[in-house]
């Protein structure tokens, strides 16, 4: 069984595989309304570069912990593409979609952490 810790990790793993950034991880699990644990919100530059990220995390954590997400929406558009992994959803944005639905000010009351980019 895979940790939601470990989760986390391949993740964040697989979103640097294809060079996404501005990864922030918003803690909801103090929040008795909130539809999951924790938020992982990452962007790209493009929409083929958000459907690639999504991609990857797919890839990525069923390789290395046999888990695949309940849910994926967005990659045919690839403005948001998000994916549910039951405690962990994953966001991933084209820039301008992130500023416009502003997850993290929509939970502002949660405590958010910021993992710094790949260079």
């Amino acid at each position: 069984m895979t940790s939601d810790k470990d989760l986390k990790t391949l993740i964040i793993e697989g979103i640097h595989e294809r060079k996404g950034h501005g990864v922030t991880i918003i803690d909801l699990s103090d929040i008795e309304t909130a539809a999951a644990s924790q938020f992982i919100i990452a962007e790209g530059n493009n929409p083929n570069q958000t459907a690639a990220i999504a991609e990857s995390v797919g890839e990525y954590v069923r390789k290395n912990s046999g888990v695949k997400p309940y849910n994926v929406d967005g990659e045919n558009t690839g403005d948001w593409v998000i994916m549910d992994y039951g405690h962990t959803w994953v966001h991933i944005f084209l820039p301008e979609t992130r500023v416009r639905y502003n997850l993290e000010e929509l939970w502002s009351d949660a405590p958010v952490s910021h993992v710094a980019d790949l260079d």
